[in-house]
């Protein structure tokens, strides 16, 4: 979504096609509420499958451009690739943003500024289309109508000056996360409001602006607060941090995440960068960060997160 934003973005006055896949059944590769832009020479940014319906969706894409009227598609994976499922994806016209803007651009701007996202997209009936829904809008599930939330991008604040703050940068940037980067602990305004989908990395290889970071940080009870350097100067800074003022160890520590990342052998800066962007992603997806050949459930299985959203 943050790629078809930007895209969108740079060439206000190109019109385009909008692919959302609606309803899903047995094995497939996306789930509901993704989505994909097409423009008018057929090419395509995002992925509904694997690989497979993309060239036709582009195709149909330039059909709705041209002729400016929705259209449903629908695909049995298991009958034309071999993959046991059955999609439904919705192609709609998309205008050109011009200076009023248009579904993209709002979207965009609701998550800026880290505000609600709900979007109806009705793929059954006459009026076939997407639109934006006021947050606080109750509405009844029908056949036909798909109500999906669109998630905030992650927001990382990095404090540090490391060598591995620009892999990581670099690794966030890349999964369309908002990275924040603060070489001193004061340098976080006083006002700042987290909310469910931001996290904190502490790696400034100096005691005292650790403390000073976490000092900042575990009060805003972040759901990943990571903490680079062993166990020991982990239990050193939080002891010196309780002389000075009182810990709630349940509310504030809870999240803390010392040494930060994953087991997976980091030794270098870029290996230390992608252990604590995949914990970092595991944390806020409330996940374990193992191996999905452990898992018990399908892995797409919804679970409710400590904010009641569904991860």
């Amino acid at each position: 979504m943050q790629q078809i934003i930007r895209r969108v973005a740079q060439s206000p006055s190109r019109p385009w096609a909008l692919a959302t896949l609606v309803q899903t059944e047995g094995s497939t590769y996306r789930k509901p509420g993704a989505r994909l832009l097409v423009d008018s020479d057929g090419g395509t940014l995002g992925v509904l499958s694997g690989g497979c319906l993309e060239e036709e969706i582009g195709r149909h894409g330039q059909k709705v451009i041209a002729d400016a009227s929705p259209v449903l598609l629908s695909f049995d994976t298991k009958r034309l690739y071999g993959c046991d499922g059955q999609l439904k994806i919705l192609v709609e016209p998309l205008p050109a943003a011009g200076q009023n803007g248009n579904l993209i651009t709002k979207i965009g701007r609701l998550l800026r500024n880290r505000e609600v996202c709900r979007i109806r997209t009705c793929f059954e009936g006459d009026r076939l289309g997407s639109e934006l829904l006021a947050s606080d809008v109750l509405l009844a599930e029908r056949r036909g109508v798909f109500i999906d939330t669109v998630p905030l991008p992650v927001r990382l604040l990095l404090f540090g000056t490391g060598p591995e703050i620009e892999p990581i940068t670099q690794l966030a940037g890349n999964l369309g996360w908002i990275v924040e980067h603060f070489g001193h602990p004061s340098e976080l305004v006083a006002d700042f409001r987290p909310d469910a989908q931001t996290g904190a990395i502490v790696m400034t290889h100096n005691f005292g602006r650790d403390l000073l970071a976490l000092d900042r940080l575990l009060p805003l009870q972040l759901r990943y607060v990571g903490l680079l350097g062993p166990r020991k100067r982990q239990a050193e800074l939080l002891a010196r941090l309780s002389e000075y003022r009182s810990l709630d160890f349940d509310a504030e520590v809870k999240t803390l995440f010392a040494p930060a990342g994953l087991d997976i052998g980091s030794e270098a800066p870029e290996e230390i960068a992608l252990a604590i962007v995949s914990e970092v992603a595991a944390v806020l997806s409330n996940r374990s960060g193992g191996c999905l050949r452990d898992r018990k459930s399908d892995i797409h299985t919804a679970i409710a997160t400590a904010t009641g959203e569904a991860a």
